[in-house]
Order: C-alpha cells, then structure tokens, then sequence
C-alpha cells in the first residue's frame, strides 16, 4: 500500500465520523495527559513549590497533549476545519452563554490575593490556562463536534455528546484521591459549562473564542480558590458555579440545527443545512 493510499485510508477512517470515534479521540487523549507525568517524573524536583507544581503537573502534561492534537489534526487535514469558520451560524441569544462565564471569571481574578500569591504561581496559571483552554477545547469542541457533525448528528445531540465527553475528562480526577461527591458535582458543572462552551463556539463562528473563554476560567478558579480576598464582590464571585450549571442546563434545550454529511466518501468539508427554524 502506497503512502498516499495509507494516508487517504486515515483520513475516510476518521472523515465517516460516530460518537465512538469520538470517544476514541478522548480516550486517546486521556491516555497521554496521564502518562506523561509519569514520562517526566525523573525530572520533577524533589520538594517543588507551588509555582513548580502547576508548571511541572499541568503545564508539561496538558501543553503535550495540544502538541499531540495539532500533529493529529495535520494528519488528517483537518486543521483548517478545526480553526477556521464554523459550518453552521449561532443565534444572539447564544451570547448568554459567553456573558455568564466571563462575568464571572472577571469577578473572581478581582478577588485574588495576588500579594500572597506571588508573581511566580500568578504567571504559572496563566500559562496553565492557555494550555488547558487550547488543549480541551481543541479536543472537545474541535475534534469531537467536527467528528459528531460528519456523521449527522443533529446539533443538540453534537452539544450534549461533546460537553459529556469534556466532563468525562474530569473523572479521572478521583485517581488523585477527590472525593466521590466532589468529582460528581465536578461532572455537572464541567457539562454544563461544556454546553456553554459549544455555546461560544456557534456564536462566535470559531474555536479560538472558546479557547480563550476557556483560559481564562480555569487560571481564575484555581487563583480565587487558593489566595481569596474577602468581601462583596468575592461573594458574588462564590455564585459562579451554580450560575454555570443552571445556564448550561438550560441554554441546552433551545439548541437546534444540523451540519448536512460530507460527500464523496467524506473528504469534502461539510456543508451547511439551512432548514428553517432549524439554525437556532
């Protein structure tokens, strides 16, 4: 078999889309994003600090992982599909979805004791966030929804699969010693929030919004979380997650639409259905 052949016969493996190519992908993804610590391990210091934890445990790992997705993307052609427009059009209401998540991620980096957590971990997190945000949104709402919509999936079916298949990620988890009712209400919140990220994706019309939505979330989180400031404005920022979980659950329902099946054996880029009432 020729290079060309072996090349075309990866891409129609993966061009034919289905949910179980795209739990493949996840699992896939998971895999590395666990072992790669463990490649690394020899070269972790002995007693890091804080700073050191989030670069060696979080940056190295996840950063990995984005490099691995981008070579499988280029594999596959399929990075202008990924990174460029989206096949389908998002409606105005969908711009809840990116007001409730950046309000208050701007509302807990305005709670963050950035003194008591020093310029060292401040920057770490952010570098966290980048890697984090590309690589899971990369993943979930670029991998995942591109294989979903290739099979035919109706667009409230493309939403729920993928921000099922992100919170998923997050089970794992309970390998580092969370609690069973923590990683539970993890797993509702990180759908959730996965809704309101495929959200993102339709509205804004292209991945890096999410991407950069998502980067933004995790860095403030973990920051207010760990080195909280009191007062007002922290309290409101507490609300956050419920906030999350009720808008995702809800914005859910409204979702509509459907990207119509490639043709010609799948390795023509989807084409856009326009049916009415169907594009909310």
């Amino acid at each position: 078999m020729s290079e060309h052949e072996t090349s075309s016969s990866w891409r129609r493996f993966w061009e034919r889309g289905g949910w179980w190519r795209s739990l493949l992908v996840v699992v896939a993804y998971f895999v590395i994003y666990e072992g790669v610590p463990l490649l690394f391990a020899p070269l972790f210091p002995a007693s890091p600090g804080p700073a050191a934890l989030v670069w060696f445990f979080t940056v190295i790992p996840i950063a990995f992982g984005g490099l691995v997705l981008v070579a499988f993307a280029w594999s596959l052609g399929w990075l202008r599909e990924l990174f460029g427009p989206q096949p389908i059009r998002g409606r105005g209401w969908m711009w809840i979805a990116v007001a409730v998540v950046l309000v208050f991620n701007i509302l807990r980096f305005a709670t963050v004791d950035y003194a008591k957590a020093g310029a060292g971990v401040v920057v770490a997190w952010l570098v966290a966030g980048l890697c984090i945000g590309f690589a899971e949104e990369t993943l979930t709402r670029g991998f995942v929804v591109n294989i979903l919509r290739k099979h035919g999936y109706r667009e409230i079916v493309v939403a729920s699969v993928s921000a099922a298949l992100f919170a998923a990620l997050h089970a794992g988890n309970l390998l580092t010693g969370q609690s069973l009712l923590a990683t539970a209400f993890q797993l509702v919140y990180t759908f959730a929030f996965g809704i309101l990220m495929y959200l993102t994706l339709r509205v804004t019309g292209n991945l890096i919004w999410p991407i950069l939505l998502h980067a933004s979330t995790d860095p403030s989180t973990f920051l207010a979380t760990l080195y909280p400031t009191q007062g007002p404005v922290a309290a409101v920022a507490g609300l956050g997650n419920p906030a999350v979980i009720v808008a995702g659950l809800v914005l859910l329902i409204f979702i509509r639409g459907r990207v119509a099946q490639s043709t010609a054996e799948g390795l023509e880029p989807p084409a856009r259905l326009s049916t009415p009432g169907e594009a909310g």
